[in-house]
């Protein structure tokens, strides 16, 4: 079994294919965000939906939810399409902001994946 790489630069990531367990095709990493006051990747965004382009909805999926794999360009999100379908998302035009981060929203999107945020210490 080969092991994932150890580092990754954005530009290979960007536009890698996202599929859950069951091979379902989720959509495709759009950009990563980087969180300057912790220097941490703070999420990656997801395009899931839409043709073309037009109607689709964004995503921000913690890094720590996707695996990245050595033989191609997929990363695997082990989440139903449901569940996707289901979770907070954003615009493309209206992308959130530092307001939004300090209500709170950065931490419920930890929180619905199911991780704990890096910016809070583990008890």
């Amino acid at each position: 079994m080969k092991e994932h790489p150890r580092v990754l630069s954005a530009a290979t990531i960007i536009g890698h294919k996202v599929v859950n367990s069951e091979g379902e095709q989720l959509g495709n990493i759009k950009d990563l965000m980087i969180d300057l006051d912790d220097a941490q990747i703070a999420y990656a965004v997801l395009s899931f939906g839409g043709f073309l382009g037009l109607g689709d909805k964004l995503f921000a999926i913690p890094l720590e939810a996707l695996m990245f794999g050595s033989e191609d360009q997929t990363v695997i999100l082990d989440v139903d399409k449901e569940v996707l379908k289901n979770a907070p998302g954003f615009d493309k035009d209206r992308w959130p902001d530092n307001a939004q981060y300090e209500a709170g929203w950065l931490l419920d999107i930890y929180e619905y994946y199911g991780y704990s945020p890096y910016w809070i210490p583990d008890k």
